[in-house]
């Protein structure tokens, strides 16, 4: 694995591209990136992706429970999507935080 010194743009390969694909950086740029960050890196990718799936999940109850606070059937139907709105929202903002801890921590490639 390789990352780009203009961009940090991760590439795979036993070798360097000749440029950066994103930046347009030339091989000279790319360090090899560290077999224990390498495999933290790749560790985390089932996680990562798994987390960002959630995320779409749970805008998408967000986005149901709002429209059955506005049906306003009555008192119960709107307690529960009020609940599931708020948990959504919760879970989200969680999830985003913890995305955030792993880019810190190099878990994210």
């Amino acid at each position: 694995m390789w990352r780009c010194g203009g961009c940090g743009y991760l590439h795979e390969g036993s070798e360097p591209p000749e440029r950066c694909p994103k930046c347009g950086a030339p091989r000279e740029k790319f360090a090899a990136v560290p077999a224990d960050e390498a495999q933290l890196i790749e560790r985390s990718r089932l996680t990562n992706s798994l987390h960002m799936e959630l995320h779409r999940l749970l805008r998408m109850v967000d986005e149901l429970a709002g429209r059955g606070i506005e049906d306003h059937l009555d008192p119960p139907c709107v307690d529960i999507f009020t609940r599931a709105k708020e948990e959504a929202e919760l879970l989200q903002r969680m999830i985003r935080a913890e995305i955030r801890s792993h880019v810190g921590k190099g878990k994210w490639g």
